[in-house]
């Protein structure tokens, strides 16, 4: 498969962006494939794509499409003429960057960012947790012993996991239920006091410590 990664990508100004697959391909939930009627490397999230990088006859990148919010790209395409309505696209919707241009790595980073969590929010808030992996809390349950056998997960139990005794973990039930936000990381409390009065037992102070910086840490990225 063609792609544009820091192996692949040739030593010259063609490709001014090699960082792109290991940028997009590090987030959570993230599949590509290519499109071969189109010669386009499709970045998905949930089935569903947030960029592509479109390839001409010699497969060199010709333009990177992603979306933005229409306000947000007409004012970008007015402010940037490396950034165009979306070529082969919805142009309400999409944009595409010349890869050859002047648009910065930092602010390039910045609208993939935006493109993916755009997508990712436009499923249910459950979706969005099953696609990402993660409970609410940062934990990945697929990485627990008991998941599969004791627990089916935090996701698919909807929070009411082996440990809480038939009812939704106290973080669920405050994130999920309550508030109704995807996970912990729209709450500017994290790690809060429910956190803390939910600590494994058998864990140490310092083992406590790193759950609690590894779930966070999840969480952000």
């Amino acid at each position: 498969m063609v792609n544009i990664s820091h192996e692949d990508a040739k030593e010259d100004e063609t490709v001014k962006y090699p960082w792109i697959d290991e940028y997009l391909m590090a987030k959570r939930g993230v599949t590509k494939d290519l499109q071969a009627e189109w010669n386009l490397i499709r970045y998905h999230i949930g089935g569903k794509m947030f960029a592509a990088v479109l390839l001409d006859d010699n497969n060199e990148p010709y333009y990177i499409n992603l979306k933005l919010e229409p306000l947000e790209g007409e004012l970008m395409r007015q402010q940037y003429p490396d950034i165009i309505p979306g070529y082969y696209s919805n142009k309400q919707h999409w944009n595409s960057v010349k890869p050859d241009g002047e648009i910065p790595d930092n602010l390039l980073k910045e609208w993939l960012d935006c493109s993916y969590e755009l997508v990712l929010k436009g499923f249910p808030k459950q979706k969005q947790r099953k696609i990402l992996g993660l409970s609410v809390c940062g934990t990945d349950c697929s990485a627990c012993p008991l998941h599969g056998s004791a627990c089916t997960g935090c996701n698919e139990a909807c929070g009411k996991v082996f440990h809480a005794d038939g009812k939704a973990c106290p973080i669920y039930a405050c994130c999920a239920d309550k508030h109704r936000f995807t996970n912990c990381a729209s709450c500017d409390r994290v790690p809060c006091d429910i956190w803390h009065a939910t600590r494994d037992p058998s864990m140490t102070d310092e083992q406590f410590r790193k759950s609690i910086e590894d779930r966070v840490s999840a969480l952000k990225n």
